[in-house]
């Protein structure tokens, strides 16, 4: 019966990955700041997901379960890149993220907009992707980052008033009212 239940898992997962693969890419840019750095983490999120399938659970969200792993690499990641050379994020210029379909206003109101989530804090600016991009709910995006839904929510609140603050203080973008 064990037997049976692990290859149900990894079936599960290994047939899950592609279809959450271009959203957990996305998480991973968010996470790293780089598009290189987010081929890695993405790469080694999906090989940790098909090393662990078996403590996947079939029918429960996959989606969810990647997100907590990719997390947690790169908490491992950060850490390790701490203790031996101490190096930061790579700036939203570097990761290019440029939507092709926009016209040049809408880009360049994205990439402003990117660039000002880019320089929230990692727990403020991760939090903002899941619940704001990814359309998780509060509740589920506490999950992912084993944080309580108080703090997600806090997260988000300050974020908003920063956003809101740096788009104030420009007049550029939010001077609409």
């Amino acid at each position: 019966m064990r037997i049976w239940a692990e290859r149900r898992g990894f079936e599960a997962v290994r047939s899950g990955l592609p279809k959450i693969f271009p959203r957990l890419w996305r998480y991973s840019v968010v996470l790293t700041g780089s598009r290189q750095r987010a081929d890695d983490l993405a790469q080694s999120a999906c090989m940790r997901a098909l090393e662990r399938a078996d403590q996947f659970t079939p029918g429960t969200h996959l989606d969810r379960w990647v997100f907590r792993l990719t997390h947690r690499l790169w908490i491992t990641e950060l850490r390790k890149n701490a203790v031996r050379t101490g190096g930061g994020l790579s700036t939203v210029e570097e990761a290019d993220l440029v939507d092709p379909a926009p016209g040049p206003e809408a880009t360049l109101l994205v990439r402003e907009v990117l660039a000002a989530v880019m320089k929230l804090p990692e727990a403020q600016r991760v939090t903002v992707l899941l619940v704001y991009v990814e359309g998780y709910k509060y509740r589920d995006a506490a999950a992912i980052l084993d944080v309580p839904l108080g703090t997600v929510m806090s997260r988000l609140a300050t974020a908003r008033a920063k956003l809101a603050a740096t788009f104030r203080d420009d007049g550029d973008i939010c001077d609409a009212r």
